[in-house]
């Protein structure tokens, strides 16, 4: 399934969250906290300003990315794919 976000949104694949600490501790999925960083899958076109233009966005498809905890919209696809949709401001950092 092919997802186009509109204006200054973005589609954001989370990545999976660890299942063993440093130390070699599994934890279980109950304790597991929800990942904060993940993939860019796709952008729109950017922010529409006052005069009418468009600020193109910092972010392009395939950045890592590091969001807030709560940040964006949750949607699962049709195969099953859990993505997020949230706007481009709140996204913290790219991961080079």
């Amino acid at each position: 399934m092919k997802i186009q976000p509109l204006g200054d949104r973005v589609v954001v694949k989370p990545l999976e969250p660890e299942s063993k600490t440093n130390g070699g501790i599994v934890l279980p999925d109950t304790v597991k906290e929800k990942p904060q960083e993940g993939e860019v899958i796709a952008v729109g076109k950017g922010k529409v300003l006052d005069s009418g233009a468009i600020q193109a966005l910092e972010v392009k498809a395939g950045d890592r990315v590091l969001y807030g905890k709560y940040s964006g919209s949750e949607i699962t696809t049709k195969d099953g794919q859990e993505l997020l949709i949230m706007r481009e401001e709140d996204i913290l950092a790219v991961m080079k």
